[in-house]
């Protein structure tokens, strides 16, 4: 189908028609749009006027305007080469990584660089990537075990190995799913929860299990859907844990509320649940526990969730509230 499409010219046509074209197709393939009185969205491919409460990412297509005797001035029929193609889970390409040491030592830092610049993760990453889209940085790739984490107290606070009385830490067994945090949010410890008896934040930003269906990379950043989230309760301290999944995620689009993910991951998250619950029991430690009864909270909790320890973050950074934990803030 590549091969028929390539270079052909689609006349006025719906901009339903032209995503059909790209969601189906494994290569490349280069359309001329053309478009009369319009400019339209890179991203989502639609006209400016739906673009611009759709899709606030992208700018749109630059565009010439030619008279028209007829019609007065109007748009000139721009030749948009539109590119689709197959990958894993593409990464947010503004951040590259940079590792120093090696891996599985107490030495071993994966930093965050914007332009050759070494940045921090945590601080320096906007928590939104755009409307109903958040940033996720992996820390760990699903199916493996090391226990890794962004050092929220180190400068440019890098992603390195939790560690326990010395020794470098890793989950009994592997971790189904990609995990991670939101930058700019944090769980105040200073902050009780009424809804769950008061207890605290865990003093950590916000985790995120993506369930998608690819192996995400160590230290990548990503674009996300949140979909809903757990309050689990670890040692007597608030741990929230968003459920969200790549926007590159083959079954994104279907995906937006937790009746979707039953639909289309099936029995994933009573799996979630029930791992976080069970992972510390080898160890000789107790099941952790989890609020509201055990559900998984809807999408509307969620970024009340985020939008909260965002908000607990913001008073962090700007000096509102005490850094009495000694995180660090650069």
């Amino acid at each position: 189908m590549a091969a028929a499409l390539r270079g052909a010219v689609v006349r006025a046509a719906p901009f339903q028609q032209v995503r059909r074209v790209l969601q189906h197709s494994d290569h490349i393939i280069c359309i001329s749009i053309n478009i009369i009185g319009l400019t339209a969205c890179k991203r989502c491919l639609r006209p400016i006027s739906i673009h611009s409460t759709h899709c606030r990412v992208r700018s749109p297509v630059q565009v010439r305007r030619l008279a028209c005797p007829a019609v007065g001035p109007r748009i000139a029929r721009p030749s948009v080469a539109v590119r689709s193609v197959a990958t894993k889970a593409p990464e947010v390409p503004h951040y590259t990584n940079e590792e120093i040491g090696a891996k599985e030592t107490l030495e071993y830092r994966i930093a965050f660089k914007q332009n050759d610049k070494v940045i921090s993760c945590w601080h320096e990453i906007p928590l939104w990537a755009g409307e109903d889209e958040l940033h996720f940085i992996c820390e760990i790739p699903k199916e493996t075990s090391a226990k890794m984490e962004v050092a929220t107290d180190e400068p440019s606070t890098p992603i390195k190995q939790d560690t326990k009385k010395g020794k470098l830490r890793f989950y009994p067994y592997n971790i189904n799913w990609n995990y991670g945090l939101l930058p700019q949010t944090w769980e105040d410890p200073s902050h009780k929860n009424e809804d769950l008896d008061g207890v605290a934040g865990d003093n950590d930003p916000v985790d995120v299990v993506e369930i998608g269906s690819s192996q995400l990379k160590m230290g990548g950043v990503y674009r996300v859907k949140p979909l809903g989230v757990y309050a689990m309760i670890d040692d007597g301290e608030l741990d929230w844990k968003v459920i969200a999944i790549n926007s590159a995620d083959p079954k994104a689009a279907a995906v937006n509320s937790l009746e979707d993910v039953e639909r289309e991951f099936p029995g994933q998250l009573t799996k979630i649940l029930e791992w976080f619950r069970d992972y510390k029991i080898p160890d000789g430690k107790p099941a952790n526990a989890f609020g509201y009864d055990n559900k998984c909270m809807d999408k509307a909790f969620t970024l009340k969730v985020i939008e909260e320890t965002h908000g607990f973050y913001n008073k962090l950074k700007s000096g509102k509230r005490s850094n009495s934990e000694e995180l660090s803030l650069i």
